[in-house]
């Protein structure tokens, strides 16, 4: 999301001393040495450090109760997910400010005090994210923050981009979850993480509905994070993704902008059954299985769409002007087809946020 002149965000730094309190949740399912190698590396961070346990089976959390006494454990007799497992930190926590971080990321020095620095230095900034970095080749980039499509989709900012393109402190569509902080009254008021979503998606859907009630998303360049990151897909993965991209577009936007949308929504939906005959076709099924639980849970759909909109204090049209019309499609994989797929339908979704933004006023 480009930076509007009037609204260029400065960065004021704060020593370790001035910075208010501030927990760290991790959520932890069968992480093993990573979540170890995590936490070595916050040793010398100056926080409270919550681990939510998910169910793990492979002896995790009796390695953190040995080797990180200094760690608040948390056991969950489930596996509650991504972000049911933060929400279910964050009731024990009661800091100004809490930070989500990935179990299998390592930080760099500082990298709280810039995230912390960057919304203390600006009251419209509610959550703010780090430069996330590819753990295997730190010169390169694995997330700086999300970028956020008309059609829903969700995409990693500069990925596999030079380190050094992202050094600008700006807002953007969407924070990542794999390292993101936010201010604890806002988080509350927000409801905290849908925990239906399970996998997939929550940072966003929790960043929409941040920027729904009126507070920007920010990306913190001076704070720098490593994450294990590789491009999988799971046996449920199209289908997380897919079930959760309809909820958040059904709890965000009014009906008129949705059908103003439809054109765009419907060019995605021939995409995503693309993706999943070339890349998930053992799976095809996932789509169909979305489509089935939105429509057995249209209630409860409906009153998280209520929910969501007593928040609302923008307009749709400020939330579709930082969407993007491009899909990245290498970042489903490499080969010729991704290259093709840019040229046919990224011209189309351009056209298409074109036709919308012409009628979207509201």
């Amino acid at each position: 999301m480009a930076v509007l002149a009037d609204q260029v965000l400065t960065e004021e730094r704060f020593t370790s001393s001035d910075l208010p309190s501030v927990d760290i949740i991790i959520v932890n399912y069968n992480s093993g040495q990573d979540l170890l190698k995590c936490l070595e590396s916050l040793e010398t961070t100056e926080a409270q450090i919550i681990v939510v346990d998910n169910a793990s089976t492979d002896g995790t959390p009796d390695l953190v109760v040995r080797s990180f006494p200094q760690v608040r454990l948390l056991r969950s007799e489930s596996n509650l997910g991504f972000g049911a497992g933060n929400n279910l930190g964050c009731e024990e926590s009661e800091a100004k400010y809490l930070t989500f971080l990935n179990p299998d990321t390592t930080v760099e020095p500082g990298w709280l005090d810039a995230l912390v620095s960057a919304l203390e230095a600006d009251p419209r900034a509610g959550l703010a994210t780090s430069r996330i970095l590819l753990e295997d080749d730190p010169g390169t980039v694995n997330t700086c923050g999300h970028d956020h499509h008309l059609s829903g989709l969700t995409l990693c900012r500069g990925l596999g981009q030079p380190a050094g393109e992202f050094t600008t402190l700006e807002q953007i569509s969407a924070v990542s979850g794999a390292a993101t902080l936010i201010r604890r009254d806002l988080f509350t008021r927000l409801g905290g993480f849908d925990p239906d979503f399970f996998l997939y998606m929550e940072d966003t859907d929790l960043s929409l509905r941040a920027r729904l009630a009126g507070c920007a998303c920010i990306f913190a360049p001076a704070s720098v994070i490593y994450h294990r990151y590789s491009l999988s897909f799971s046996s449920l993965k199209t289908f997380y993704q897919e079930r959760n991209r309809y909820l958040m577009l059904l709890k965000i936007y009014r009906w008129p902008t949705l059908f103003f949308l439809s054109p765009a929504l419907l060019l995605a939906e021939l995409v995503t059954w693309g993706f999943s005959l070339f890349r998930d076709r053992a799976h095809l099924g996932n789509k169909l299985k979305a489509y089935r639980w939105i429509i057995r849970n249209w209630g409860l759909v409906m009153r998280k769409r209520r929910q969501t909109q007593a928040l609302r204090a923008v307009s749709d049209r400020q939330l579709l002007i930082g969407t993007t019309h491009r899909l990245e499609y290498a970042q489903t994989g490499g080969g010729t087809l991704p290259r093709l797929a840019s040229w046919i339908f990224d011209p189309l979704f351009y056209i298409l946020r074109g036709f919308a933004l012409a009628f979207i006023w509201w």
